[in-house]
C-alpha cells in the first residue's frame, strides 16, 4: 500500500503540478498496480527461474540475429519475416530458460567456473540415513537413482563413531561404513566424496543444509530436527521414516486382523502387539491375553510424527 500511495502522489506531482485533474493520480495508480502486481508475481518465482528466463531470452535474440543476418540478401527489407523470426526465437529461448531455470543458480555458476560441472539429481547422505541402512535396500529396488554426495565431514563423523570406545556406537559406525560400501557397488548409483566444508559452521546438520543450498541438492535423512531445519531453508529433504510410513498398508476402522500380544500397555488392562512392518497395535482389555495370538477389530488409527499407531479391541464374536 505504501508503494501504491507513492506512485499515486508522484503521478499527481509530475503530471499535474499546477492543475487539479485526475489524470496524474490515475497514471500513478496504474503504475502502482503494475509495480505491486509485478512484485507479488516475482516473489512467487525462484531466482533461478528468473535468471534462466532472462538468459534464455538473451540467447534467443542472439540466435535470431545470427539466423536472419545471412538471409538479409534474400528477404530484403521485409520486416515481417525478421520480426517473426526474432519473436519466435526469443519466445522459445525464454520458455526453455524459464523451464530449466531450477538448476540455474549462483552456486551452480560458481561450480561451472571451477570446472566441476552442473550436475542434476544430487542427493546428500546424512549420517543417520547411512547408519540406518534402509537407504541401501531402497536403492537396490531401483526406486532411487542418481548421484549420492558424501561430504568429508560425514565420513569423519562415521569414522569417529566407528572408533568409539562404546561397543554400541562402534558397531553402528561400522554398520554405516558397510552400508556406504554397499551403496557404492549398486548399479545406477554414483557415490561421490566431496571436500566442501564450512569452517565457520560447527554443527554437522547446519553444514549439510549449507551444502544442500550450495549444490542445489536434496538431503537424505531420517533425522526429524534436520528435516525441519532444511525445510526452513527451502532445501528439499527425502526422509526415510516418512517413506516407510507411506508404504505401510492402510488399515481402516472395522477391519479384523490377527496379532500376537507381547506385553502390557501403559493404561490398565491394555495389551501391545506389533504388525510385520513394526506398527504398534494397542489392544484394549487384552492384559490377560499376553503371549497369545488374538483376533482383533481395529477401532481407530492414529498418525503421529513418530509413525502410525493402531487402536483395537478383541473380537469377541
Amino acid at each position: 500500500m505504501f508503494v501504491f500511495g507513492v506512485f499515486v502522489i508522484s503521478g499527481y506531482v509530475l503530471i499535474n503540478p499546477y492543475g487539479y485533474t485526475f489524470e496524474g493520480p490515475a497514471v500513478g495508480a496504474m503504475a502502482g498496480v503494475l509495480v505491486v502486481g509485478a512484485e507479488f508475481f516475482f516473489r512467487k518465482l525462484r531466482m533461478g527461474k528468473i535468471m534462466g528466463g532472462l538468459t534464455g531470452l538473451f540467447l534467443g535474440i542472439v540466435i535470431a540475429k545470427l539466423v536472419t543476418y545471412p538471409l538479409l540478401p534474400i528477404i530484403g527489407g521485409d520486416r515481417l519475416v525478421t520480426t517473426v523470426i526474432d519473436s519466435v526465437s526469443a519466445y522459445l529461448g525464454l520458455l526453455i530458460g524459464f523451464t530449466r531455470g531450477d538448476s540455474f543458480s549462483i552456486a551452480s555458476t560458481v561450480r561451472l567456473f571451477r570446472g566441476q560441472g552442473v550436475e542434476e539429481n544430487l542427493k546428500i547422505l546424512d549420517t543417520s540415513a547411512i547408519i540406518d541402512g534402509r537407504i541401501a535396500d531402497v536403492c537396490d529396488t531401483g526406486f532411487v537413482e542418481g548421484i549420492f554426495i558424501v561430504p568429508q565431514f560425514i565420513l569423519q563423523e562415521l569414522q569417529h563413531i566407528a572408533d568409539s570406545s562404546d561397543s554400541m556406537k562402534r558397531s553402528r559406525g561400522r554398520r554405516g561404513l558397510d552400508v556406504l560400501h554397499r551403496v557404492q557397488k549398486l548399479s545406477g548409483i554414483t557415490v561421490k566424496i566431496v571436500d566442501e566444508d564450512f569452517p565457520k559452521i560447527k554443527e554437522v546438520d547446519s553444514k549439510l543444509v549449507a551444502l544442500g543450498k550450495l549444490m542445489s541438492a536434496k538431503i537424505i535423512t531420517n533425522d526429524f530436527n534436520l528435516n525441519k531445519v532444511a525445510q526452513l531453508h527451502e532445501v528439499p529433504v527425502l526422509n526415510i521414516n516418512e517413506l516407510a510410513n507411506a508404504l505401510k498398508p492402510v488399515v481402516l476402522p472395522g477391519e479384523m486382523m490377527k496379532v500376537f500380544i507381547i506385553k502390557e500397555g501403559k493404561e490398565s488392562n491394555q495389551g501391545v502387539a506389533y504388525t510385520d512392518d513394526g506398527t504398534m497395535v494397542v489392544v484394549e482389555n487384552a492384559r490377560k491375553l499376553i503371549g497369545k495370538n488374538v483376533e482383533i477389530i481395529v477401532t481407530s488409527v492414529l498418525q503421529t510424527t513418530a509413525g502410525r499407531m493402531i487402536f483395537s479391541k478383541p473380537n469377541t464374536e
